[in-house]
């Protein structure tokens, strides 16, 4: 009986904390990556900092300040056009879905994962992510019907409240 009420206290904490299974970035992590950048830039090959630039937006896209994962979108976006592989154009939309799923544009990340499915149908990663999105999408929906609800209750019983005063 009580394993049965974890769970299901489990699954409330997890519907209202959004336990998705899209990993996290610390600072230090992003700070290593950007020095990695720096040093890429006096002299690398151009592959390297390719590489060490993708690694650095990999970092912030999946940070928990708002203002990294602005930062990875901007990065990403800004490169997008200039892929030198299919490989590398489907990693960056990739990545850019899973900025936007982290500010919370979950239409614009579904719109990207879609297209990371087009081109790698079987992509794990990108399926993970989809499954994320579109929980948090029908989660916002339900939270949505929720507060209309409540409202909606709010005002029926001031109404009726009201109406009951007047007689």
């Amino acid at each position: 009986m009580e394993a049965k009420i974890g769970q299901f206290l489990e699954s409330i904490g997890t519907f209202f904390g959004g336990g998705d299974q899209i990993p996290w970035c610390d600072r230090d992590v992003i700070a290593g990556c950007e020095r990695e950048v720096a040093d890429a830039a006096k002299g690398s090959s151009e592959e390297q900092k390719s590489e060490s630039i993708m690694r650095l937006s990999w970092a912030l896209v999946h940070s928990r300040q708002a203002e990294d994962v602005q930062r990875g979108i901007a990065m990403l976006e800004a490169s997008l056009g200039n892929s030198s592989s299919p490989l590398q154009q489907r990693e960056k939309i990739y990545l850019l879905a899973v900025g936007y799923y982290r500010t919370g544009e979950f239409s614009r990340s579904r719109q990207l994962v879609e297209q990371c499915l087009e081109i790698a149908p079987d992509w794990r990663q990108a399926l993970v992510l989809k499954k994320a999105v579109e929980e948090r999408i029908a989660k916002d929906g339900v939270i949505g019907i929720g507060i209309t609800a409540t409202a909606l209750g709010l005002i029926a019983g001031g109404i009726a409240a009201a109406l009951t005063r007047r007689h």
